[in-house]
C-alpha cells in the first residue's frame, strides 16, 4: 500500500451535498455518463485502504455495485498514490503507462469492468498537498474528452478536494472542542463528588466540637480552643460553598457552547489508587472486607450528629458475618452517604436504624445486605426513576434541607463498581406516621469466597 493513507473522517451532509452538485455539473454541463466521488478509509492494522463512495451517478446503475468494480478500485488507488505528486487529470491509460512494470494491466481491467469499448474514463485524485484523500472518477460514451473539458474537470476535482479538506478540519476541530467539553464535565463531576464527600466529615467535626463545648465548664481554659475549632469549621464550610458556586458558574458558561455529539472517545481516566474521590470511573481493587470494621467508625460520628438533632440511632451489627467482596474505602463512602441522608431527612424525634446480616442467594452467588432505615420523609414514586442521577433532588429541592443531589449518585456508582446491588424501600415497615413514610436502602454485596 502507498505512503498516503489518510484516516477516514465521516463526511458531513454539507460535503456530500457539494459532491452531488459537482457530479450534477459533470452530468449536465460536460455530458458525463458516469461519475463517482470516493474517499479513502485506512483500515487499522492492515495495509489495505477502502474506497468509500460518497456520491455516484447514476445511483441505480449496477456498474457501481459489481464485485469486479469494487475489487479493481484499490488497484487504481495504489497506482495513483504510488506516483504522488501526480498531475491532476490522469486517464486510466496514463496511469497504467507509468506502471508498465506491474503484472496487472489496470487500464484494461477497468476498461472491461466499467465500460465497453469506445467509452472514455478519467481518474482525478483528490489532493491535499502530497496526500491523496480520494478519487473523482468520471466517464462518457464514445466521445473523448477535450483539453478544455479536462481543465473543467480538474477544477471540479480541486473544488471537491478543498471542500473535503475544510470538512475534515471542521470535523476535527469540532471533535477536539467536544472532547475538551466532555473532559471538563468529567473533571467537574469528580470535583463535585469530592466536595460532597468533604462535607460529611466536616459536619461530623463541627458536631464533635459542639458536643465537646457543652461538656466543658465555663471557666475551662480549653473553651477558646474548641471555639476556635468551631469557628474554623464554619469558615471551611463557607469556603466550600463559595467554591461550589464558582464551579457552577463556570459550568453554566461551558454549557452555553453548542457542541456536536459525535466526539472522540474520552481517554481512560487516570488511576487514583484506592482513593474514592474518586474511584468513580476507575477500577476498584476488591478484597475480602468485614462490614463491621467499616461501619463501626462511621457510627461514632453518626451518633454525635443524631444526638444533636434529637434522633434515635440504633445499630444491629453481627460480629460473626463472613467478609464480603468490596473495597473498604468505597464501602465507607457508600455507607457514610446513606447514613448522612437518613439523618438529614429524618425530623427530630425520629429513628434511624442500621442493620447487617441480611442474606439472599441467586445464580450469581451468596449476597450479604446492609440496611439503612429511617422514619423520614420518604421517596415519592415520581422521584424514584431519577433518584440516582447526579444533582437530582426531586421534591426535596423545594424544601429547606440543603443538598447537592450527589450522594445517591456516588452510592450507586461505587456499589456497581464493587459488583453489588442496591434496593430502595419506601415506605418501610418502620413508618408509623402517614406523613413520614420512611425509607430503607439495602446495599447487597457478594460474600467473599472462602480461602
Amino acid at each position: 500500500m502507498s505512503r498516503s493513507r489518510p484516516l477516514f473522517i465521516p463526511p458531513s451532509s454539507e460535503f456530500i451535498a457539494l459532491c452531488q452538485s459537482q457530479i450534477a455539473l459533470l452530468t449536465k454541463g460536460l455530458k458525463a455518463d458516469w461519475s463517482a466521488v470516493y474517499l479513502a478509509e485506512e483500515i487499522l492494522g492492515s495495509a489495505d485502504t477502502h474506497l468509500i463512495p460518497i456520491a455516484i451517478y447514476p445511483q441505480t446503475d449496477s456498474v457501481w455495485k459489481s464485485e469486479a468494480c469494487l475489487s479493481i478500485l484499490p488497484e487504481v488507488w495504489n497506482r495513483v498514490t504510488a506516483s504522488v505528486p501526480l498531475l491532476l487529470g490522469s486517464s486510466v491509460d496514463e496511469i497504467s503507462q507509468s506502471h508498465r512494470e506491474t503484472e496487472i494491466d489496470t487500464s484494461k481491467a477497468l476498461w472491461e469492468v466499467f465500460y465497453p469499448e469506445g467509452q472514455h474514463q478519467m481518474v482525478f485524485p483528490l489532493m491535499d498537498e502530497d496526500r491523496v484523500m480520494g478519487l473523482l472518477v468520471t466517464g462518457r460514451k464514445k466521445r473523448q474528452w477535450k483539453e478544455n473539458e479536462l481543465g473543467q474537470i480538474e477544477q471540479i476535482a480541486k473544488t471537491i478536494a478543498l471542500a473535503c479538506l475544510l470538512d475534515r478540519r471542521q470535523s476535527w476541530y469540532q471533535q477536539q472542542l467536544s472532547q475538551q467539553y466532555r473532559i471538563r464535565r468529567l473533571e467537574k463531576d469528580r470535583l463535585d463528588s469530592l466536595l460532597h464527600q468533604l462535607r460529611n466529615p466536616l459536619t461530623a467535626l463541627r458536631t464533635f466540637g459542639k458536643l465537646l463545648l457543652k461538656r466543658l465548664l465555663p471557666e475551662d481554659r480549653n473553651q477558646s480552643v474548641v471555639q476556635g475549632i468551631l469557628r474554623e469549621s464554619d469558615r471551611l464550610r463557607e469556603l466550600l460553598q463559595e467554591f461550589e458556586a464558582d464551579i457552577d458558574a463556570t459550568a453554566d458558561d461551558t454549557n452555553a457552547v453548542t457542541l456536536e455529539t459525535n466526539a472522540l472517545s474520552l481517554p481512560a481516566a487516570a488511576s487514583v489508587g484506592d482513593s474514592p474521590s474518586l474511584l468513580l470511573g476507575n477500577s476498584l481493587s476488591l478484597k475480602a472486607t468485614k462490614v463491621k470494621d467499616v461501619l463501626e467508625p462511621l457510627l461514632d460520628s453518626a451518633r454525635a450528629i443524631a444526638q444533636e438533632k434529637d434522633i434515635h440511632l440504633s445499630a444491629d451489627l453481627c460480629a460473626t458475618l463472613p467478609p464480603v467482596q468490596a473495597n473498604s474505602k468505597a464501602l465507607r463512602e457508600v455507607l457514610s452517604n446513606l447514613i448522612d441522608n437518613a439523618l438529614k431527612y429524618t425530623p427530630a424525634g425520629g429513628t434511624v436504624h442500621i442493620a447487617t446480616g441480611l442474606e439472599r442467594a441467586d445464580g450469581t452467588g451468596n449476597w450479604q445486605g446492609i440496611a439503612v432505615c429511617d422514619t423520614g420523609y420518604g421517596i415519592p414514586l415520581e422521584d424514584r426513576e431519577h433518584l440516582f442521577e447526579r444533582h437530582y433532588r426531586g421534591v426535596q429541592a423545594q424544601g429547606e434541607i440543603p443538598g447537592t443531589g450527589l450522594g445517591l449518585a456516588i452510592v450507586r456508582e461505587l456499589v456497581e463498581q464493587m459488583h453489588g446491588k442496591i434496593d430502595l424501600i419506601s415506605p418501610n415497615e418502620m413508618s408509623q406516621n402517614p406523613a413520614l413514610p420512611g425509607t430503607t436502602f439495602i446495599v447487597w454485596l457478594l460474600v467473599a469466597a472462602a480461602r
